[in-house]
């Protein structure tokens, strides 16, 4: 026999192994406090170790109980189950029963394997003797208890307790204690998760009994747990915030590589407010029924971002994570979806940095912008084979002359056009990109008049970002996720710094908020209590749609906060009519909105500067002039043909908008192809 220990002893590892070994440990992300865990990333193993002090001393009594409740008086081995064991494998000629102490257990566990075979044990038993040599019963445990399997990929006490509880371990009660301490002899077997709970319960009860009779606990406490009813956290919900947080785990493992997320103890500190990301939830949840009976919508996504900073403090990318059967895990707010409407912002903005005010007349008359196609012919397409483009109003009416503000605040696409064109269609699409549209640079020759209109694909969190640069008066802050990442001895890998870039000038950045903000303005078609509109506070807004309706947006700020809802079907398929942004994606994001910003201060935007110009086209005068004929001099109008250009182009100069000379785009060099537009009135209005 001594022959046989001496042969087996000389392949030992060391004992000092189980200290010096590299324990792997998941990978937490924390929301911005650092108190709620959003998730917890893991490969086969998934372990937090806490200090022995922070193990409640319930859980010690409870173990001991179940495991080894001769662990402080033996040295390691127990001969009786020993020799209890080696009798009942050598009757069934196999390794059947172990008799292992703790020790045992951290030595299997820790150094060596689970196969089971004789020189296996003997390796077992002289690594325990030797443990228990070299460290103090405190340090065994205490590494057990933070090595040990739960099941459902839970190594150590504290793993085991958020999984299984949702707590920390030092907050567990007796009867949770005990429940924990029933699993490591078969985790799979005994899961709370599993078919077997009763058989769980029972056992848990047992060792209560136990622990009652090895007087651990009194009658009373043996009494109370006895009654307690367990609650277990559902696996469903050990994600938080899926999206978001999915979305930080592809980007970690990107960057730290799959292993070190896995298994390296990183603690990722995160911008989310999960006070604001349950309100955003709870909101989406509210309205999706309805907008799916209703509209036929099935989805919506919902982002807010702190402009200030470009902080993410809630996202949801679906309706509903978990429904695998309807693409849940698909997250839109990073996804391409054309944003209609949502889009016309950044081409009014590209207008008022080149000198045209707010009060700058458009004409919103019928309007073929291909000069190959009759006006008012209504054909589809030109001699050439070229799209035929006279687009519509929401409403498939025209409103004659209106200010730029008029236009933006009720978002006519016609006039609207006409803006893109005057703005420059490539100096939108550069200034879309600093703006944070991540979406455009590859398909920029695609792009014509259409885009204003949001002929584009952009991405929910690029839009909302977008939006707070606006919010921001002008600055932009590069959207972030991270405040921080430790790694697992506590050096800082990652920190947030700002990124901030001013990408529009102070008073067009204002102007357009204030357009935004103005109520009164947008109220012939939105009404004057849309959900858009806040009476305690100002908050800018843009609804967008798109063709057939197959996307609703609302895009909305405050100094402080910028939100964007989407709403519609993944598979592009469309909503009804009736589901344009202002009526699906309003009610969620004015939810959000509300519940965001109660009981915070009102803030109030920064005001442009008041602009004062003599041009009439400039300043709005011709509007007024026009609907008092009385007043002198009369406006004069062109006397000619229904045909004639009867838009600001023809009073404007789009390179010299402070002059007056007439400019006729059909003899503009700058227009090409179908972008040309002979902006022909052919309207009664």
């Amino acid at each position: 026999m001594t022959g046989v220990f001496l042969y087996v002893a000389k392949d030992l590892p060391s004992p000092e192994t189980i200290v010096s070994r590299r324990v792997s440990e998941s990978t937490k992300i924390y929301d911005r406090t650092g108190t709620i865990v959003l998730y917890d990333i893991h490969g086969e193993e998934k372990r937090t170790v806490i200090p022995w002090e922070n193990i409640p001393e319930y859980i010690k009594s409870a173990t001991l109980a179940s495991e080894d409740s001769s662990f402080y008086s033996h040295q390691g081995l127990d001969f009786r189950g020993i020799i209890r064991a080696f009798l009942r494998n050598l009757t069934e000629f196999r390794i059947t029963q172990g008799g292992s102490t703790i020790t045992q257990q951290l030595v299997k566990k820790a150094i060596l394997t689970d196969e089971r075979t004789f020189s296996r044990k003997i390796k077992e038993a002289l690594l325990s003797i030797e443990v228990e040599r070299r460290f103090t019963k405190d340090q065994i445990f205490w590494m057990y208890l933070n090595q040990i399997p739960y099941g459902s990929n839970a190594y150590g006490i504290e793993s085991a307790s958020q999984v299984f509880f949702d707590k920390p371990a030092k907050d567990l009660t007796i009867a949770q204690s005990t429940l924990l301490a029933s699993l490591p002899k078969a985790p799979t077997y005994y899961s709370p998760h599993g078919e077997n709970l009763i058989e769980t319960l029972a056992r848990k009860d047992n060792i209560l009994e136990k622990m009652k009779n090895l007087n651990y606990i009194s009658e009373e406490e043996y009494q109370t747990a006895l009654k307690e009813e367990l609650s277990f956290h559902s696996p469903r919900e050990n994600i938080l915030a899926p999206h978001f947080v999915i979305m930080v785990r592809d980007y970690l493992i990107k960057k730290y590589g799959e292993e070190m997320v896995e298994n390296g103890g990183l603690k990722i500190y995160t911008t989310l407010d999960y006070e604001l990301q349950k309100i955003a939830e709870g909101a989406i949840e509210k309205y999706a029924e309805k907008n799916e009976e209703l509209y036929k919508a099935k989805n919506a996504a919902l982002t807010a971002i702190n402009p200030r900073n470009g902080q993410i403090l809630a996202m949801v990318g679906s309706r509903d994570y978990f429904d695998m059967d309807n693409e849940g895990n698909f997250n839109v707010a990073i996804a391409n979806r054309q944003p209609g409407s949502a889009f016309k912002p950044f081409a009014y903005a590209v207008a008022l940095q080149k000198g045209f005010t707010d009060s700058t007349v458009l004409f919103d008359y019928r309007t073929e912008f291909n000069p190959e196609c009759p006006a008012g012919a209504n054909q589809e397409k030109d001699q050439y084979g070229l799209d035929c483009y006279h687009p519509q109003n929401y409403d498939e009416g025209f409103r004659g002359p209106v200010t730029i503000r008029q236009a933006l605040a009720r978002s006519l696409n016609v006039p609207s056009v006409k803006v893109l064109y005057l703005a420059g269609i490539n100096d939108t699409i550069d200034f879309a990109q600093r703006m944070g549209i991540s979406t455009l640079g590859e398909n920029r020759k695609n792009f014509g008049l259409s885009l204003v209109l949001g002929g584009a694909e952009v991405k929910l969190l690029d839009m909302v970002s977008a939006y707070g640069v606006f919010a921001n008066d002008g600055i932009r802050q590069s959207p972030s996720f991270i405040l921080k990442i430790e790694n697992a001895v506590g050096g800082i890998l990652e920190k947030y710094k700002p990124k901030e870039e001013r990408v529009i000038n102070q008073q067009a950045s204002r102007m357009i908020t204030n357009i935004l903000s103005d109520n009164k303005a947008r109220t012939p078609v939105f009404g004057s209590n849309s959900s858009l509109y806040f009476p305690e506070r100002p908050v800018a807004a843009k609804t967008g749609t798109t063709q057939a309706n197959r996307d609703a947006w609302v895009m909305g700020y405050t100094p402080s906060l910028a939100v964007g809802v989407w709403v519609g079907n993944n598979d592009n398929t469309s909503m009804t009519r009736k589901g344009a942004g202002i009526s699906v994606s309003g009610p969620i994001w004015h939810d959000f909105m509300a519940s965001a910003l109660k009981d915070k201060p009102v803030e109030i935007f920064l005001q442009p500067d008041p602009i004062e110009v003599s041009k009439i086209m400039l300043n709005g005068e011709y509007i007024f002039k026009r609907l008092n004929p009385d007043i002198n001099p009369p406006i004069k109008e062109a006397s000619a043909p229904e045909t004639e250009i009867h838009t600001i182009l023809y009073y404007v100069d789009k390179n010299n908008p402070r002059g007056d000379m007439p400019l006729d785009p059909t003899l503009d060099p700058q227009f090409g192809n179908w972008e040309r537009s002979v902006l022909s009135n052919n309207s009664q209005f």
